[in-house]
């Protein structure tokens, strides 16, 4: 009705009316270089006789056809032909009245989206009217007790455990000292967990007393069970919840596959000890969320801007909530989400217990601590300084972008002689992430990729074909280089370099998940020149060999050989001219000569066995030669492992999931089955 009402005054507000005929006048007029003449032709077609309701209806073609003296030129205006006036009439009563630089998202609107968060107000809270809540439930177990200084320090020094803070407990050693709930202790031992991790036996008594704190461990080390089970005891002596309360535990985490997996940990021992738990990330319908949000859930992980999106439309509040959680915050920082972190932790009262959990302790990082954190304990693991997992081999080929799917071919040849094969390639972008895949795929490859432009359902798809091994090849953008936690993942690749030494750390912290080894290939190009010096600390405390090739790029960059400013590392153009020369033509050579010749091998990443072991004998060689790869990497692979894992054959004879077809472009979307849940 109000938009009926508001109709008339929508026709009024429109140019004044002119005919046909004073209209293309006006508009021959456009011409004409006299601003005066311009100006009273325009005037004499406003006063003629207004002509149907839609040719009073006029739009501006050209907003930069104005005269000097602010008047219209008439060469910019057209009259509405039926039809466009009955479209925007349409338009009217189905959005609503434009707005001036609105955000309709028709053909009248402007700017998209505001900014996130924007309904939300900073609560002004007043401790004194709060209700009180208990959150130190720590007693110490006699045998952490009896625990001298002595044997604490040396705990600590032999799992490189830093404390900084005041009143920092002992660290436990064993499952029992921790006083956890039976309910919990069964899942525990279900599991065969031997004892805790040395985040977890440091972290479960700072948690459970009730102090803010501040984690900082490689990935793989058991940081979700750090904060989950302290949280599953604050639930449990908090009063249940009552109609429209909101979660009592929240956990952001930066990307959806992050907070899935923490929900399916919290999931597994929340159904234990009779609590309830949700995931709410962007991508999936909102409709099960929100139910799960109004039935009550007592731990809630969400990624921020679905969280903000609940927040706003009322769906869910977070009055309840006294224990807050930053899964990642380097990564969410990293992402652009401090913004909606800061608008989200302005709605949870001020004296809750917050955890903030990290791999990384940038400047960031340790402002967002300051403003969030109350005298925390700073917990770190492994070197202060830029780290990565000791476990993981890492090895650094330097070479040229145009090297780079040669050296890749080579070094999946060598990968899929393993026995255990499953690897991740880390690209860049999300086109160069579809182009891999297409490319790889059409080689007979058993790649699939992913990346943020996908849908949820696809995403979860090809996660699950990967997690099972029937495409041991995931090709992603570090969208999957956080938080993706599988783990019988072996190899990773870095194709291109990240953009921070940070992101290399996540990226390689893919593999050798816990206690577990891996190997991490990187391709390292004068490009990236400007992470040489990083890239070569975190090797060196990782006690890696050094590529002299990468001290060599140190050299030639004080040389002035890989100045800023020379993209691809070319001090000339006669020296791109040679280089082009050189290896322009790599990719056309042929492969049986090569690889017979030994010039492809995994020793030049490692001492492997070179290429040909298992393969040559099978006449794979000969079937590249003969120019069908496809056929040839079947039948050496099944010569080796057997015929019965035809479901890896992804594209090859036995074509499961059908390859794209040549020159497609977009890629063609996986074969989605017609119904998947994960």
């Amino acid at each position: 009705k109000c938009r009926l009402l508001l109709l008339p005054l929508f026709l009024l507000l429109l140019p004044p009316p002119s005919s046909d005929s004073k209209m293309a006048a006006a508009g021959k007029c456009g011409v004409d270089r006299n601003e005066r003449q311009r100006k009273q032709r325009w005037q004499e077609a406003a006063a003629t006789q207004p002509g149907p309701l839609w040719e009073r209806c006029v739009v501006w073609k050209d907003r930069s056809q104005f005269a000097k003296i602010g008047e219209p030129s008439g060469q910019g205006r057209e009259p509405l032909s039926f039809f466009r006036f009955l479209h925007y009439v349409m338009f009217f009563f189905r959005f609503g009245a434009p707005r001036f630089g609105g955000s309709r998202g028709g053909p009248l609107s402007g700017k998209k989206f505001g900014n996130p968060g924007e309904k939300l107000t900073k609560k002004k809270w007043n401790l004194d009217e709060l209700p009180k809540f208990e959150k130190n439930f720590y007693q110490e177990h006699p045998d952490v007790v009896r625990r001298t200084v002595q044997e604490v320090e040396q705990y600590r020094s032999s799992k490189e455990v830093t404390v900084r803070g005041h009143n920092c407990p002992k660290p436990i050693i064993n499952f029992y000292e921790a006083n956890f709930p039976a309910n919990v202790m069964e899942v525990i031992q279900r599991q065969n967990f031997t004892e805790p991790t040395a985040i977890q036996a440091q972290g479960w008594p700072v948690a459970l007393s009730g102090l803010d704190m501040v984690g900082v461990a490689q990935t793989g080390s058991g940081k979700t069970l750090s904060y989950l089970l302290p949280a599953i005891v604050h639930i449990n002596h908090q009063p249940f919840l009552e109609r429209g309360d909101g979660p009592i535990c929240l956990v952001l985490a930066p990307t959806r596959e992050l907070a899935q997996q923490v929900q399916q940990v919290a999931a597994e021992y929340s159904r234990a000890c009779r609590l309830k738990s949700t995931c709410i990330y962007g991508g999936a319908p909102k409709g099960p969320q929100i139910r799960d949000l109004e039935r009550g859930v007592e731990i809630c992980i969400a990624t921020p801007g679905r969280l903000i999106d609940f927040l706003e439309a009322g769906k869910t509040n977070l009055r309840r909530c006294t224990y807050l959680v930053l899964d990642e915050a380097d990564r969410m920082l990293d992402m652009g989400f401090e913004p909606q972190i800061r608008k989200i932790v302005d709605q949870i009262r001020p004296d809750r217990q917050t955890l903030m959990w990290s791999a990384t302790w940038p400047k960031e990082v340790r402002q967002l601590a300051e403003d969030f954190l109350k005298e925390y304990v700073h917990i770190n693991i492994g070197a202060l300084e830029l780290s990565a997992n000791h476990n993981i081999l890492q090895i650094v080929d330097v070479c040229h972008d145009v090297e780079k799917d040669d050296k890749l071919i080579r070094l999946m040849e060598e990968i899929m002689s393993e026995k255990e094969n499953k690897t991740i390639v880390f690209v860049e972008t999300k086109r160069r992430c579809d182009d891999l895949t297409r490319k790889m795929r059409r080689d007979g490859w058993p790649a699939m990729g992913i990346h943020g432009d996908k849908s949820q359902q696809e995403r979860d798809w090809v996660l699950n074909e990967f997690k099972h091994g029937k495409a041991p090849i995931l090709i992603a953008t570090d969208v999957a280089s956080r938080g993706l936690d599988v783990e019988d993942v072996k190899f990773v690749i870095n194709y291109d370099y990240p953009n921070s030494s940070e992101d290399y750390i996540h990226r390689i912290g893919r593999t050798a998940r816990s206690t577990k080894t891996g190997t991490a290939y990187t391709f390292f190009t004068p490009n990236n020149i400007k992470q040489v010096n990083d890239l070569i600390s975190v090797l060196r405390e990782a006690n890696q060999a050094i590529n002299p090739k990468l001290l060599q790029l140190i050299e030639d960059r004080g040389s002035g050989k890989y100045s800023a400013g020379k993209r691809g590392g070319f001090s000339s153009f006669r020296e791109r001219e040679n280089f082009e020369r050189t290896y322009g033509a790599l990719g056309k050579r042929d492969f049986g000569a090569k690889a017979q010749n030994g010039a492809y091998t995994a020793q030049s990443f490692s001492n492997g066995t070179p290429f040909g072991n298992g393969f040559a004998a099978a006449g794979m060689q000969a079937g590249f030669r003969a120019g069908n790869p496809a056929g040839a990497y079947q039948n050496g692979y099944d010569q080796q492992y057997g015929s019965n894992i035809a479901n890896m054959h992804n594209g090859m004879n036995q074509q499961q999931y059908a390859y794209p077809a040549t020159g497609a472009a977009p890629m063609i979307g996986y074969p989605m089955p017609a119904s998947y849940s994960q």
